[in-house]
């Protein structure tokens, strides 16, 4: 008996999905990887050793007096003068496995800019000299880190006044219908370039502009959850115990209506990525140096003989929109009651 309960648990059914439980793992390894990307691409030694002496420049700037330089500048590693030093007489230095961070200007390089890929630049540069992959690396964390940021805040808003209006209905619902529909249909689009003009481009700023729309479509669907849930015995059970409105609501109704919730989840960041590659593409999103897949994909439309540009822009953000996708039918294939009336 226990492992047929086991068998028929969310999860269990969300592993059996194959395709949604691989797309997790390598969603899991890609974002971790884009976590700890001060490590994997760099213009700084994570470590050096140099006349018996251990530095960690990845954490702090030192004067390239320190390594033999003449300057009390910040030291540029890429300069020739120290490499040579940090790699003769015993000393030795651990780079990364891209030497370039993603403001890091290839000087050396043996093209002009945008230069093709090539053992220094693995996926190029682009117009400006920067390498293409550390940019990717660091414009997915900054679009998944944005995407999670906008779903949590949606999310909380619109469980919270789903659930409301799910709960209380009557009036209040009827009036708060009627505001939403007025807001919802007010054009996103125009509203962020208004505020992009007045205001200088901020990541906050945008998801702040972001999350006065990101919750509409989710109240709907916990609306309809709370409406239904709260006329089934158990609420009626709770009422006649003397709980109050928020704990019914609370520690009852919620746990009951978040499947709709959750299998919401990863549609909700594709189009937070969505949206901030749009923006960032029309050039109304992150400041001009922030790594961006949005940027690199303009980036591509204004170099159209960089084709590493655009190709490899392009599928960073298709593959993480399909990941996305994957684990979203997963998850509504798992939560659907359908299938667990019949596990």
């Amino acid at each position: 008996m226990s492992t047929l309960k086991k068998k028929n648990t969310a999860w269990q059914r969300f592993k059996n999905n194959r395709l949604g439980y691989a797309s997790l793992w390598i969603f899991l390894i890609l974002f971790g990887i884009s976590l700890c990307a001060e490590m994997v691409a760099n213009d700084r030694p994570l470590l050096v050793k140099y006349q018996g002496n251990t530095y960690f420049p990845i954490l702090k700037d030192y004067p390239e007096t320190v390594f033999g330089g003449n300057f009390e500048t910040p030291t540029d590693y890429h300069d020739p003068l120290i490499r040579q030093n940090i790699r003769q007489g015993g000393n030795w230095a651990i780079f990364p496995p891209i030497e370039y961070s993603y403001l890091t200007l290839n000087y050396f390089s043996k093209e002009p800019n945008p230069a093709s890929p090539s053992l220094d630049n693995w996926v190029g540069t682009d117009d400006r000299g920067r390498d293409v992959l550390a940019r990717l690396i660091y414009g997915f964390r900054l679009s998944i880190l944005f995407g999670l940021a906008l779903t949590i805040v949606g999310v909380f808003i619109g469980v919270l006044l789903g659930g409301l209006m799910g709960y209380l209905g009557g009036r209040f619902d009827l009036i708060t219908q009627r505001i939403i529909d007025v807001w919802r249909s007010l054009p996103e689009l125009y509203l962020l370039i208004i505020f992009a003009s007045v205001f200088s481009p901020s990541i906050w700023l945008l998801v702040i502009l972001l999350s006065l729309f990101s919750w509409i479509n989710l109240s709907d669907y916990v609306r309809v959850e709370f409406y239904r849930n709260r006329s089934l015995e158990y609420v009626k059970a709770a009422k006649a115990l003397g709980l109050s409105n928020w704990q019914i609501m609370y520690r009852h109704i919620l746990p009951n209506s978040l499947i709709p919730v959750i299998t919401f989840l990863p549609f909700q960041m594709s189009a937070a990525i969505l949206s901030l590659t749009s923006l960032d593409f029309l050039g109304l999103g992150v400041p001009p140096d922030t790594p961006s897949l949005g940027e690199l994909l303009s980036q591509g439309k204004s170099n159209l003989d960089a084709w590493w540009i655009s190709l490899a822009t392009f599928i960073v953000l298709v593959g993480t929109l399909l990941l996305l996708t994957f684990m979203g039918e997963a998850l509504r294939n798992a939560f659907d009651p359908r299938r667990r009336s019949n596990a």
